[in-house]
């Protein structure tokens, strides 16, 4: 497994989610959940948004978007101003949002794949934790793998037959290039990768100029930027990640002509995935993908805040303006609140143990990265 530098290459806008059932959440006594008295608290008039991210990626793009609708359909029409804190692959601002402990709505921390799986991964460096905090709006990604033909690989018994290892590039293994990693890991077919690109458009040039052979892109940015190399008969789509409906992955609807992996699987061995490689892999494609990115509160924020923002979701839903320009920003996905879907959203931050444990395993095996994590 090689390892290789490279360069630095300007970076550019990278952006499965199911739909979560929503009912109303009264509280007419103005208690919290934790039994105390939250009636006088409301949502400030200016709140920030801190995005652990730099300018001009997905994350922040999502959250700079989003930041006047919130305006206009937040009770009490508070003014939201992103704050860029970047650093340690998103846990330098997410530590700083943490520990400053606010639960007053001053704050809400934005959110990617990449940070959840700082957490779930359980790097020392990490002091926040998903399993506690309070989800307020999230909004999922898909994702399509797809190769080069000069593979020869257009299918899964191309894959199944292939000898040579596939050439890939990423931005860092613990990110959301893990979930590439552990497909192609349940699939037993593990990628020569490259990691330090800036972002998944980066990765995207390097495929176009034939330095790697394999690569995923979100769907959103697959459908703008990948099918019109398939029509020009320059890529060739294998799978997507799919989505998670009534506990089970199916296909994309946003891609609905393309195999699950789990279906590729099926098509490559004949029997149903399985074993810890599978479980690892689900463990962290639903934080990753279905959760992928959200507006988070700290633990004990009061519910009265919490739900101004589940309540804003059904109004976002409702605005015209909002539906038309959306699309390519939230990538074909709805937003949700995380009314009635808080605690199923909170469990899919527990993670088995045994499954963190294979994924760090195999991050080291296939591509050198020790995190010391447990």
């Amino acid at each position: 497994m090689s390892r290789k530098p490279i360069s630095r290459i300007p970076v550019a806008v990278a952006v499965i989610a199911a739909g979560l059932g929503m009912a109303a959440c009264g509280n007419p006594q103005g208690v919290g959940d934790d039994g105390k008295s939250d009636a006088g608290a409301k949502i400030p008039s200016r709140v920030d948004m801190v995005i652990p991210y730099d300018e001009g990626g997905g994350t922040d793009t999502w959250a700079r978007f989003l930041a006047p609708y919130l305006k206009d359909h937040v009770e009490s029409g508070p003014t939201f101003l992103p704050e860029n804190k970047p650093g340690g692959e998103s846990i330098t601002g997410s530590n700083e949002f943490v520990r400053s402990g606010g639960t007053d709505g001053k704050e809400v921390l934005v959110t990617s794949g990449t940070t959840y799986y700082q957490a779930l991964l359980k790097r020392p460096e990490v002091e926040f934790d998903f399993s506690k905090m309070r989800p307020l709006i999230m909004n999922g990604s898909g994702g399509v793998i797809y190769t080069s033909p000069k593979t020869g690989i257009k299918n899964a018994d191309d894959l199944a037959k292939s000898k040579k290892k596939l050439t890939y590039g990423g931005i860092s293994a613990t990110g959301l290039d893990l979930t590439m990693l552990q497909a192609m890991d349940v699939l037993k077919k593990p990628v020569d990768a490259t990691f330090g690109f800036e972002g998944r458009e980066t990765a995207l040039l390097a495929y176009q100029r034939g330095e790697v052979n394999i690569d995923y892109q979100t769907t959103s940015a697959y459908k703008t930027q990948v099918e019109p190399l398939v029509e020009k008969d320059k890529a060739v789509p294998l799978m997507s990640f799919g989505v998670l409906k009534d506990g089970k992955v199916v296909r994309d609807p946003n891609v609905p002509d393309l195999p699950t992996v789990e279906e590729f699987y099926r098509k490559m061995y004949g029997k149903e995935p399985s074993g810890r490689a599978y479980d690892s892999y689900k463990s962290f494609l639903v934080p990753g993908c279905t959760y992928q990115k959200g507006l988070w509160a700290n633990e004990d924020t009061p519910d009265s805040i919490v739900k101004a923002y589940w309540a804003s979701v059904d109004k976002l839903k409702k605005d015209k303006k909002f539906a038309k320009k959306s699309g390519e920003v939230l990538g074909g996905y709805p937003l949700y609140s995380g009314e009635n879907a808080e605690k199923q959203i909170q469990k899919a931050f527990e993670i088995d143990p045994d499954a963190r444990k294979y994924a760090l395993d195999m991050l080291k095996r296939e591509y050198g990265e020790s995190l010391g994590g447990t």
